[in-house]
């Protein structure tokens, strides 16, 4: 018993967590914004749908009810629900759920998802400099026509895989692995394109990483253009000659735009 308490506190205590960093005024502000404020009182109002639907990944291996119990627990221990209160259906909250869209999780996310970090967080600085990273994956969807139709599956020769699969690229801050900006697209979206879109969250101040499959002249110019600092590996196949030497065994090298051919490319001194 006493173990089953302290869980029941934990979830408690995590979902109180979500509650204060996107507290109910924002989510109202949001509804609004996103037509998505309802005019009748319902069982599932819109804004505990947002509540729900980022609990859902908090507790990832629970099913819906589940999921609606321990989130009514939580708020009514906060002291944000009150009355009796039964656990809707399976069905009743995947109806909530479509009323609800994707378009009032987009701006909220885009209001909420910022560095978190503070100036003595281990493993996000690098002296002065905050260190951010940009990575893809790929998350499995529901196996609907909508969602298949919308991502597709990945294919290995004859085979696809059993559920469609969704493309995202993200932006986060290392340390603390806080997500400030992501982009979704099909399973075989271009992944620097979609890096691209997160551009806009980086500033002077960062250090930004990425690995070899993400470099680009144009994208490399785009994140320059940002006035964050860059640290990014690149292919092999990447001619990048030596103009000078440092004492610790790097060296300095210019990175040529690709459409400029034949002679301009010949280095004379340090001028290409």
């Amino acid at each position: 018993m006493p173990a089953v308490d302290n869980d029941r506190l934990t979830d408690r205590i995590s979902i109180g967590v979500l509650a204060r960093i996107v507290p109910r005024d924002l989510v109202e502000e949001v509804l609004v914004e996103t037509k998505r404020q309802e005019r009748r009182t319902r069982l599932l109002p819109a804004r505990v749908m947002v509540y729900f639907t980022m609990t859902m990944c908090l507790f990832f291996d629970d099913d819906y009810e589940e999921v609606m119990r321990k989130l009514a627990g939580a708020l009514r221990w906060l002291g944000n629900w009150q009355g009796d209160w039964k656990v809707p259906t399976t069905g009743a909250i995947s109806q909530a759920r479509i009323r609800l869209g994707a378009a009032p999780l987009k701006v909220l996310f885009e209001r909420v998802a910022v560095p978190v970090a503070g100036l003595g967080t281990k493993g996000t600085w690098l002296r002065s400099r905050r260190l951010m990273a940009i990575d893809g994956f790929f998350l499995d969807a529901a196996d609907t026509p909508e969602n298949v139709a919308r991502f597709g599956r990945s294919t290995n020769g004859h085979k696809a895989s059993a559920l469609p699969q969704v493309h995202v690229v993200a932006l986060a801050e290392c340390g603390t692995h806080a997500i400030v900006s992501a982009a979704v697209g099909p399973r075989a979206s271009d992944e620097r394109a979609l890096a691209a879109t997160l551009l806009d969250a980086c500033e002077p101040g960062m250090l930004l990483t990425a690995d070899r499959y993400f470099y680009s002249f144009d994208l490399w110019q785009q994140a320059l253009d940002t006035g964050a600092d860059l640290l990014w590996r690149v292919k092999s196949d990447l001619t990048l000659p030596v103009i000078r030497s440092l004492p610790d065994s790097s060296y300095l090298s210019i990175i040529v735009n690709p459409k400029i051919r034949g002679k301009q490319r010949i280095v004379t001194g340090q001028v290409w």
